[in-house]
């Protein structure tokens, strides 16, 4: 009944006929159903509709290899539809399988010896813009082996930052699974952001974003972070922060620095890393500068989130403080004369008891970071033992505030409760035998005409 309606039917007889399936044929009808989308928001929707077929067709035409000549049109036809029509047309690609076909042809296009850059900036663009809304995408991609292309594109294409930025929001979204963090740390990922992130500049400030998120969510595995701790990126970070914090007067870069401030919370989650934190003089720095940003509202996030580092670094002491680093003295009314009380009690003024007992044996270990397929399951089944479950146990016991015999005074006055209310004949004067109904719970009372 319409045109795109027309030129999907006849790209989804090229598909599967042989005679017509001419990549010629595949190319002209794509260009003409591109020009369509681009042009016209009924196109977009007629092809995203409740019902419709255009995703299918259009998908299943990219898994045809003799069509290779036409893939970047359909790409192209998904990217417009994704990024004009909302998040939601995303999703409708995941659900058909779009994030394997579109591994897939990433994997293909990066054999050729010389790959088309604008497919892969097309390629990448959509992957992260679909990679969210597909929890398996991390396993995905490794398991087709697409990990480590993004990974080579930025090695290669450093300065050119039209293909580097998609592709590092690509690694941003493989990052989230730990598996793929750790093999891309192990590839030399960490030492290549650095070589991106770099002091105040007014330039590619995007690129700088994508990269200190990317570098964030890749320093939450502990082998990224004890080799970014070793190769002294601890103090880098906090130079990097002092920088802009000095140059960023009108706070217009406010993200960025929240962004190194993200990483060097990634970081201090190991004892090794808040160790080099204390050395680098990071509570110092991160002390003065959220000091100066206090008097500015909009710098909320970047206060907040210094003293959530600060907190978690500042060392840990046992209760009471006896020593000359503690704001109060609490004496306590009877001393031990022997145990751990009278033994810090009895230490020098200069000694502090600095205790940190987490991840001590995280130098010796090796960690082993091992996912399985369904670790997105088992994190939706998780249950809190602390919950109680038992509904019987849930109902609150009613128990009576007085006993029985006690409560026997008040009978008298209400007597409905205690005494037998039976029906009178009225010509024998006597009660009549109580037959209970089977459709009421008390029997019914039937006033004489005397009580009436």
């Amino acid at each position: 009944s319409s045109r795109t309606v027309f030129l999907l039917s006849q790209l989804q007889k090229i598909n599967l006929d042989s005679v017509l399936g001419a990549p010629d044929n595949a190319r002209c009808v794509t260009s003409k159903i591109l020009h369509l989308v681009q042009s016209q928001e009924k196109t977009r929707k007629e092809i995203t509709s409740k019902g419709s077929t255009g995703i299918d067709v259009i998908l299943s035409t990219l898994e045809v290899k003799s069509f290779k000549s036409c893939s970047y049109g359909l790409i192209a036809v998904l990217h417009f539809i994704v990024m004009k029509c909302g998040g939601r047309r995303g999703s409708i690609i995941v659900t058909k399988g779009g994030t394997q076909i579109l591994l897939q042809l990433l994997l293909t296009a990066s054999k050729d010896p010389a790959p088309n850059e604008e497919l892969m900036v097309l390629l990448h663009t959509l992957l992260a813009k679909i990679g969210p809304k597909d929890k398996k995408i991390g396993m995905k991609a490794r398991i087709n082996g697409a990990l480590n292309i993004s990974l080579n594109l930025v090695k290669q294409n450093l300065h050119n930052f039209r293909l580097v930025l998609p592709c590092l929001q690509v690694l941003r979204v493989y990052s989230t699974n730990s598996v793929n963090a750790v093999s891309l740390g192990k590839n030399g990922v960490v030492e290549l952001l650095f070589k991106i992130i770099g002091p105040f500049s007014k330039k590619n400030t995007s690129l700088m974003k994508v990269a200190l998120d990317t570098l964030a969510a890749l320093l939450k595995s502990k082998t990224n972070a004890r080799r970014a701790v070793d190769r002294g990126y601890v103090q880098v970070l906090l130079a990097i922060y002092v920088d802009w914090h000095g140059h960023d007067s009108r706070h217009r870069y406010m993200l960025i620095r929240k962004g190194v401030l993200q990483c060097i919370k990634s970081v201090t989650n190991i004892k090794l890393g808040r160790k080099a934190f204390i050395d680098a003089n990071g509570m110092k720095i991160l002390y003065n500068t959220s000091q100066d940003c206090l008097a500015v509202r909009t710098l909320d996030p970047l206060v907040n989130t210094s003293s959530l580092i600060m907190r978690k670094c500042f060392p840990k002491n046992r209760l009471p403080l006896p020593t000359i680093k503690s704001a109060f003295h609490f004496q306590l009314p009877v001393i031990p004369a022997s145990g751990p009380v009278a033994q810090l009690y009895n230490l020098p003024p200069d000694v502090d008891d600095v205790v940190d007992e987490s991840d001590d044996n995280d130098d010796a270990e090796t960690e082993s970071e091992i996912e399985t397929e369904n670790d997105d399951d088992k994190d939706q089944c998780f249950k809190n033992d602390d919950i109680e479950t038992d509904i019987n146990k849930l109902k609150p016991r009613q128990e009576l505030g007085r006993s029985i015999e006690e409560l026997k005074m008040y009978e008298q006055f209400f007597p409905e409760l205690s005494e037998t209310f039976q029906e009178w004949d009225l010509v024998s004067k006597e009660p009549k035998p109580f037959v209970p109904d089977a459709n009421l719970s008390r029997p019914i009372v039937v006033p004489t005409a005397s009580e009436e």
